[in-house]
């Protein structure tokens, strides 16, 4: 199942290659309580269909109604939902506040160049900053080679960073790996699971449709390109002979995170083999997590998933460890 922003961006084109207009929304910042964060989006035409969200409904009924009756007919325009927004305003049920990039795009190769881009960058194989100016109704993409804000604005233009899907490679079924499977998929993640047992994949082909099931080593499928900057790898087998392999695969990879699952003893000993035998570096250990995960005392393979989940999370939204 493909990430639902992706679904909106190829939506989007194949609309425009029929030759419809297509107006595209992209919550550019939210205050207080708010369903959907800052990136979200939503693609729609004047009869009313649409693919994305912007929150729990109410957002989507409104803009589909207001675009019926021709209200957005500018290149782009910043829309506010909640108080103080279009009138008449509604109010959010979360209480929340919704600013909203509205752009107009007709059907031709500048648009369609444009949204190829953005889905190019969803896939993985850039990372781009979409820039819209606000005064002139012109839009361009820009390379994006370092770290900062999802969305800024400088003067009247701004700055929207779009990359690929988060993606979770798990290394390996186990009970700890099927729990870290339901909460990736809850999360959004892209998940992506390898095992070369067919056996162990054949019991549970059809548990997890939003999920890739492939039967393949996870060094393999690494080394064969399965990471990007936006993915995270997660080692939970417990078997040095897999663990090993995929830890040093991923370790020449852009990959946010890479953990290991283990005791202190036995993840000292794993990351001094490395060092030892897979020939890393100090350096390239320390991009490990392991032991694993957040330190919440977990037991059970639920607690211990939860764990891994919210280390990922953590990372994944720049938190220190220090400041939990």
């Amino acid at each position: 199942m493909k990430q639902l922003d992706l679904q909106v961006i190829n939506q989007g084109l194949q609309w425009l290659e029929r030759g419809y207009p297509v107006w595209l929304c992209t919550v550019l910042g939210t205050f207080g309580s708010a369903p959907r964060g800052p990136g979200s989006m939503l693609i729609a035409r004047s009869s009313g269909e649409s693919r994305g969200s912007l929150s729990g409904g109410c957002v989507e009924e409104d803009f589909i109604d207001r675009l019926g009756k021709g209200q957005f007919k500018r290149p782009n325009q910043i829309v506010r939902y909640g108080d103080g927004g279009l009138p008449p305003t509604i109010s959010l049920p979360c209480g929340g506040i919704l600013d909203v990039l509205v752009e107009h795009f007709i059907p031709n190769d500048a648009s369609l160049d444009h949204l190829r881009a953005i889905e190019n960058a969803l896939e993985g194989h850039a990372q781009i900053n979409r820039i819209v100016d606000l005064h002139s109704g012109k839009f361009s993409t820009g390379h994006r080679d370092s770290i900062g804000p999802p969305i800024r604005q400088v003067d009247s233009k701004l700055f929207i960073h779009i990359g690929p899907v988060k993606r979770l490679i798990i290394a390996g079924l186990s009970p700890v790996a099927e729990f870290c499977i339901e909460f990736g998929i809850a999360l959004g993640l892209e998940v992506v699971v390898c095992d070369p047992r067919p056996e162990e994949l054949a019991r549970h082909k059809d548990r997890w449709p939003n999920a890739r099931l492939m039967e393949i080593l996870p060094a393999v499928f690494i080394a064969n390109g399965g990471c990007h900057a936006a993915t995270a790898v997660v080692a939970l087998t417990h078997d040095p002979r897999t663990d090993d392999l995929t830890l040093m695969e991923s370790i020449r990879t852009q990959a946010f995170y890479i953990g290991a699952m283990g005791s202190e003893k036995t993840s000292q000993k794993r990351l001094e083999r490395l060092v030892r035998i897979g020939g890393l570096t100090e350096d390239e250990v320390r991009r490990i997590s392991a032991p694993i995960g957040l330190n919440l005392g977990s037991k059970t393979p639920a607690e211990i998933a939860l764990a891994v989940m919210a280390d990922i999370v953590r990372v994944a939204n720049g938190v220190d460890r220090l400041a939990l």
